[in-house]
This record gives C-alpha cells, sequence and structure tokens, in this order.
C-alpha cells in the first residue's frame, strides 16, 4: 500500500471532500469531531486497509476490479450497439441494486426531460423507463403505453430467481410470444444475471442475448458491472469516462495513510459521528436534481452493507447507521427545522456542484418593490449555490455536524469517481464496524420467506412458519 502524491492528469475534475463542518472547531467540542479522535483511529486503518488490499488481490471484493474490466465493458457496448437506433424504448427489469445504479446514471448523466424529448432530440437514444417494483399498476400501465415491437427489456438479477423480476420477465415473454412469435423475443430481451441460476440456463436455452455479473460483486456493488453499464451505454453515457472516473478516485484511495484518503476519511467520519458522537442517521442531500437518484443507490448501499446483527466475532452488536435522502433546495422547506432543531442524531452529507451546466438569470422587476427586487439580475445558480450555503450556514451554527462531497461538474467522469469512492467508504465504515459489509442476512431471510409463500419447492418449511404466523390470534387492529 503507498501513498499517491503525484499529479493527475484530471485533477481539475476531482472530487472533493470538505468536512470543516464535522470537526470540533466549527461545531463545537461537544458536537465536533477532534484531530485527535481521527488519529486514534489509524493504527485500525493500517490494519483494516492491509485487509481489503488481501482481499481485493485475491479477488474477494469483486468491485474493485471493474473499473479495469475492458471486456466487461466492451460487452456492454457492443449488446448495446446491437440495439442502437432499433429500438424507440429500454425498460429495465430489476430490483435494489439491479435498478438503483442505472436509475442513478440515467437521472445523473441524461438530459433532465430525456424521455419527453423526440427522437432526434434525444440523438436516437431511446426513451428509458425502469421497472424496479411489481405494482401492478404501474407494470401494466407502463406495458399498455410502450409498443412492444420497438422496445427493448433488460431483464437484470445476478442470482437469477429474484421473484419480482422473474415474474416481470415471464409476464413481458408472454406478451411478446403472443405478439411477434416466440423466435422472436431474442430480439427485444437482453438477459443480465450471474454464472449460476435458472434465467441463464432459460437464456441460454432460448438464445437470449447475455451479459454476465461477476460472481464476486453484490448487487448494491455493480453499477459499474454490465448492470449499469449495458443500458448507460444504450441511453448515451460514456463509459469509457465513466469508468476512467472510478479509476481515478482508486488511485487516490489506494493508500493507507488516513489523512490522505477521501473514502477512508470519510468512512472514518461517519463512524466516529456515530459511535462517539451518537449521529446514527446519515442523511445525503444533493443540491442538484441529477443527483437525486445518487441518494437513493447509496441508501442501499450504506444500509445493506452497514445494517448488521452479528460482528466479525460472532457477537451480537446490532450496528448500522440509518440512511436517508433529503432534497436540496426541495427540503429546507420540509425537513430543515427537524435537522436544526430536533435530536442530536443526524450527521448531513451535502452533495454540491460547483459549476452546473445550465442557469437561467432571474429578471429585474418593473418597479421597484420591497422583498422582490433583490432577487433581479441573479440567476438560478447562484441562488442554488447560496440556498446551499445558509443551509450549511445554519446548520453549523446549531452545531449540527455536516460535511460535502464536490463535484466540478457532473459529468461521466466525476459520476464515476463519486460511485467508487462511496463504494470503498462503506467496505471501510465496515471494517471500523468490525462486521461484514458484503452480505445480506437480513435480506436473505425475507427472501426465503417470499419462497415458502409462493410455493417454491424447498421452502414448505418457510411456507408453515408464515401460516402460523398469518393465522396466529390476539391480534390488535381497529
Amino acid at each position: 500500500m503507498t501513498n499517491r502524491s503525484k499529479s493527475q492528469p484530471n485533477d481539475k475534475m476531482a472530487l472533493r471532500l470538505d468536512f470543516s463542518h464535522m470537526m470540533s472547531d466549527f461545531v463545537g467540542p461537544d458536537r465536533g469531531i477532534t484531530r485527535q479522535e481521527i488519529d486514534d483511529l489509524i493504527p485500525r486503518t493500517s490494519a483494516i486497509a492491509a485487509d481489503i488490499e488481501a482481499k481485493r488481490e485475491a479477488g474477494d471484493l469483486g468491485f474493485y476490479q471493474l473499473p479495469y474490466d475492458m471486456e466487461a465493458a466492451a460487452a456492454a457496448t457492443d449488446m448495446a450497439g446491437r440495439f442502437q437506433g432499433k429500438c424507440d424504448d429500454l425498460v429495465v427489469l430489476g430490483i435494489g441494486g439491479s435498478a438503483l445504479g442505472g436509475t442513478a446514471l440515467f437521472r445523473a448523466l441524461c438530459h433532465p426531460l430525456h424521455n419527453l424529448l423526440s427522437k432526434s432530440e434525444r440523438g436516437g437514444k431511446p426513451r428509458v423507463f425502469i421497472l424496479d417494483n411489481v405494482d401492478p399498476a404501474t407494470v401494466g400501465s407502463l406495458l399498455d403505453f410502450v409498443d412492444l415491437e420497438k422496445t427493448v427489456f433488460n431483464v437484470i438479477t445476478k442470482s437469477g430467481s429474484t421473484a419480482e423480476t422473474l415474474s416481470q420477465f415471464l409476464i413481458i415473454r408472454q406478451l411478446l410470444t403472443d405478439k411477434i412469435g416466440r423466435e422472436s423475443v431474442k430480439e427485444h430481451l437482453v438477459v443480465t444475471t450471474g454464472a449460476g441460476g435458472q434465467l441463464r440456463q432459460l437464456a441460454e436455452q432460448e438464445g437470449y442475448p447475455l451479459l454476465s455479473i461477476p460472481e464476486t460483486v453484490g448487487g448494491r456493488f455493480s453499477v459499474l458491472s454490465p448492470v449499469g453499464l449495458f443500458p448507460a451505454a444504450l441511453f448515451g453515457v460514456d463509459i469509457a469516462e465513466l469508468l476512467a472516473g472510478a479509476r481515478y478516485m482508486d488511485d487516490r484511495c489506494r493508500t493507507d495513510q488516513l489523512w490522505q484518503n477521501p473514502a477512508y476519511l470519510a468512512g472514518a467520519l461517519h463512524y466516529l459521528a456515530d459511535v462517539k458522537k451518537g449521529l446514527s442517521i446519515a442523511i445525503m442531500m444533493p443540491y442538484s436534481d441529477a443527483l437525486i437518484q445518487v441518494g437513493y443507490w447509496f441508501r442501499q448501499l450504506w444500509a445493506e452493507s452497514l445494517g448488521k446483527a452479528i460482528n466479525n466475532s460472532g457477537e451480537t452488536v446490532n450496528v448500522g447507521p440509518t440512511p436517508v435522502v433529503a432534497s436540496g433546495v426541495t427540503d429546507q422547506h420540509s425537513q430543515l427545522q427537524l435537522y436544526s432543531e430536533g435530536p442530536f442524531n443526524k450527521l448531513i452529507t451535502f452533495l454540491l456542484v460547483e459549476n452546473p451546466d445550465q442557469s437561467l438569470t432571474i429578471p429585474q422587476h418593473l418597479e421597484p418593490r420591497e422583498g422582490i427586487s433583490y432577487l433581479g439580475g441573479r440567476d438560478l445558480e447562484e441562488l442554488m449555490q447560496i440556498e446551499a450555503q445558509s443551509t450549511q450556514l445554519a446548520l453549523t451554527k446549531a452545531g449540527r455536524s455536516n460535511m460535502s462531497l464536490i463535484l466540478p461538474q457532473t459529468n461521466a467522469f466525476t459520476i464515476g469517481q463519486l460511485f467508487f469512492l462511496l463504494e470503498v467508504q462503506t467496505v471501510f465504515a465496515g471494517g471500523l464496524y468490525g462486521i461484514n459489509p458484503m452480505d445480506q442476512p437480513g435480506v436473505e431471510a425475507s427472501k426465503q420467506y417470499i419462497y415458502g409463500m409462493l410455493g417454491r419447492s424447498g421452502f414448505e418449511d418457510k411456507a408453515r412458519e408464515a401460516k402460523k404466523w398469518r393465522d396466529r390470534g390476539g391480534r390488535y387492529t381497529i
């Protein structure tokens, strides 16, 4: 493990971490973190970094390899090329990590009104719809809306057994078969899945186009795999730049020097805020509509990775900060009162963009008028930045810890950095908590009950347990 201090050609596009308003000299000695508290983590940092490096080299942390997997990137690009210009709509079928990363990429890097633009205005790229739930009203309405003969469906499930995604797939496959015939279905389906599972076997049997998810990459860490890369390439994201940004961040983070590693330092600050200051709620608050879905992607990453009952020593610990997503400026008018004057249990991370792509000038009022005229001649970009600064100032003055992740611009390179930093931050925080950030036993328990209640073979005991739970008397209802 080395300390990387060399100048990089893309430093002007480097993401920055500003944690000033986490520190005791900004928010007060009772609420803030001291330099000594960070320094006290340095011995643990070295041990955790060595463990991460060993697992990385052994291939156990597969997401570290994704920015360098040019074969997977080429496969995703080539697959997108097969459908580019031949479809009006892309519909992604997935849930959790199979949907949230692609949604974040679409929202961050495509036109805010992409689906409302004409096909020529979209540069021939398809409209994009992501079905991440099984609500029949939503699924049915979308299927009534799109033209099946001009739509490509991307079915994403690593296990190949996700009940929600398989249900959507079976419905759509039947509709396609009825309309265009079984042999033509493969012209409208792309399956993204792992090496095993019934879905892969079916796709190979039926000849559906296939993309592979590495076995060492969990769903919530899969955004830079074909899970995110294929849809992103199809709707026009420069995935080479996306992966270059991730590699750039990897280079910055491949050091065990805590004060010089932005991902480790962010993870340490979250950990200290939780265990030392009682800030058990981690709020991500983007001041950019384009980044709001990054917040929802991070919410899953943080919750599933760190919310654990048992630590690595087998002890019951029940740890994990609760992630919340807020939207600046919107939630200044819905949640800021709680953040400013409610319990001292929240850490706010702002996502900020220094140079937005667009701004609108606020015109002068025709005649001087108190309470209105001060806005004239300003622009919405300046207003957005002042809104963020005023919120930071108000929270800091109230002794409320907050920090900022600052993107110079919103582009594929900076978004690649952001995704990778948050993934590394999560794994490092898992080391500090002493838990396994890569598993999800609580989610698996729920899945088993789903299988039992739906009658899947091998889960009869779960079906009986569920029936007993449903039939239990003495319920409290009104």
